[in-house]
């Protein structure tokens, strides 16, 4: 018993829970707007991803490689926020199903609702079928990201603190 306890005890986490979610939303930003870039790239979809800086920016720069770098950062950012917003509201839901139904309502915010404020994006009804297929399939692969990595780091973290809490406090 007391070499299970030193095992345990000696599995500390390098980084929290909170840290975790922040770095797995940056990098599920980064991840699924390569793969944005990748799919406009073989025409896949008609909206290139560095459309986000459309709003922001001036200067034809962004559609050199600075932009697109900066733009792919950008999306880091904005997917951390997504991320925060999943463990605010579903980091207890351990369906993979969650996290897609997720990823389709942050395409229908981008697509419909956000829509106006991208001036290169046309409006919804006028993207062609293609575009619209491809980016809800980039957006529910990215919500399983999001969502299952979040989830199963929640329960992890659950059943870690429980086997923790028994070795620490033995029943007599």
């Amino acid at each position: 018993m007391e070499n299970g306890s030193k095992v345990l005890k000696n599995q500390e986490h390098s980084m929290t829970f909170f840290q975790m979610v922040l770095v797995t939303g940056f990098a599920g930003g980064i991840i699924w707007s390569l793969v944005a870039y990748l799919c406009f790239s073989f025409h896949f979809t008609a909206i290139e991803p560095n459309v986000l800086l459309e709003p922001f920016t001036v200067g034809s720069w962004r559609n050199m490689w600075i932009g697109k770098i900066i733009s792919i950062l950008a999306y880091g950012l904005f997917s951390t926020g997504c991320a925060l917003v999943y463990y605010l509201f579903f980091k207890k839901l351990k369906s993979m199903w969650v996290g897609a139904i997720y990823g389709l309502c942050l395409c229908a915010v981008v697509l419909i609702v956000l829509n106006p404020i991208f001036p290169g994006m046309k409006p919804f009804l006028k993207l062609d079928a293609n575009t619209i297929i491809t980016c809800c399939c980039i957006y529910i692969l990215y919500g399983v990201f999001i969502g299952y990595s979040i989830s199963f780091e929640y329960e992890r973290s659950r059943v870690f603190k429980r086997k923790l809490e028994r070795q620490t406090n033995p029943l007599p």
